[in-house]
């Protein structure tokens, strides 16, 4: 017969084991289970985030202030896609070392080109139509390409199906009172004021959303091309013959030409930088897309003559 002593022990031991066991399981289901999700760009991993919250693991390879057009690939990216269970990317050529990485890797993952599944607005690009990849400046669009991204994790995690499209519906009402609230801002702007002129011709979706015109830039859909002293000289020409009060710089590009085609055309280069294919750092202001939105507004309506309501 065994001592009470004994069975008290091996009660104990049990008792522990079996802790320990709903312990594991449960740090597995709360982590180690969590759907493994990689986004290309700081944008698509911001509405991500959103949605999948705690219930995903996330993983974005670029990090606030790269720029997609020109990134170059590192060897971690290759293994968090190599591991991946679902990738969010943004498409139209927006990341074109990505895209190939992502061909290349993510053999066991579901991809999806979110921007790809919006119908695009067209650029000639050196005489080629080429769709313009920067789909987010539409908050419209975002709110679609996040109903994918809802649709795309539920049927990854059909467990949590409830939870991502809550997240997504709260979201998108968000986004939606973002779009009402540009369009009030952009409508303070004088009409002959309601001129954009960037550095990269990254706003042709804004401006068309918002009632602005494009009035032209120093570079292309892609940051990759150097301006020519032809471009650089049509630029300022068109700047003087538009009369606008100022031009915009972005934070992912050298503003110094841009500088110098202001200071030709006798046009300030606005105070605030526009964000463009990158959210802002912690601390920036900008470090959300509703909250990069609201800036680059800002940012466009103070100095083209509107009077916002910015803190």
């Amino acid at each position: 017969m065994k001592s009470p002593v004994f069975l008290w022990g091996r009660r104990r031991w049990v008792a522990a084991f079996g802790l320990a066991i709903s312990s594991f399981l449960a740090l597995a289901g709360s982590g180690w289970a969590r759907p493994r999700v990689v986004a290309t760009t700081t944008l698509i991993a911001d509405w991500v985030e959103q949605v999948g919250q705690d219930r995903i693991q996330l993983t974005s390879l670029l990090q606030p202030g790269m720029d997609p057009h020109v990134y170059e690939p590192t060897p971690a990216d290759g293994v968090a896609l190599e591991q991946a269970d679902l990738v969010f990317w943004n498409g139209y050529n927006l990341e074109p070392g990505l895209m190939r990485l992502i061909e290349a890797t993510a053999q066991q993952a579901r991809r999806v080109a979110l921007a790809e599944i919006l119908e695009p607005i067209v650029a000639n690009e050196d005489g080629i139509p080429t769709p313009d990849p920067h789909v987010w400046g539409n908050v419209e669009n975002v709110i679609l390409m996040v109903e994918r991204i809802a649709q795309e994790l539920a049927e990854l995690a059909p467990g949590e199906a409830t939870f991502f499209r809550a997240n997504a519906a709260a979201y998108q009402a968000e986004l939606a009172e973002l779009h009402a609230w540009i369009d009030r801002h952009i409508q303070t702007i004088p009409p002959p004021n309601r001129v954009l002129v960037t550095t990269h011709d990254a706003f042709a979706y804004y401006t068309q959303a918002y009632g602005l015109k494009m009035g032209g830039s120093l570079l292309g859909i892609s940051t990759e091309e150097q301006p020519s002293a032809q471009t650089v000289a049509r630029l300022v020409e068109e700047i003087r013959a538009l009369r606008v009060p100022a031009i915009f710089a972005e934070t992912t590009l050298n503003p110094a030409l841009l500088q110098t085609v202001a200071t030709e055309a006798g046009v300030k280069v606005a105070e605030q930088k526009l964000y463009s294919d990158s959210l802002g750092e912690p601390g920036s202001g900008a470090e959300t897309y509703v909250a990069m939105m609201r800036h680059n507004t800002c940012t466009i309506v103070v100095a083209l003559g509107g009077s916002p309501e910015c803190s």
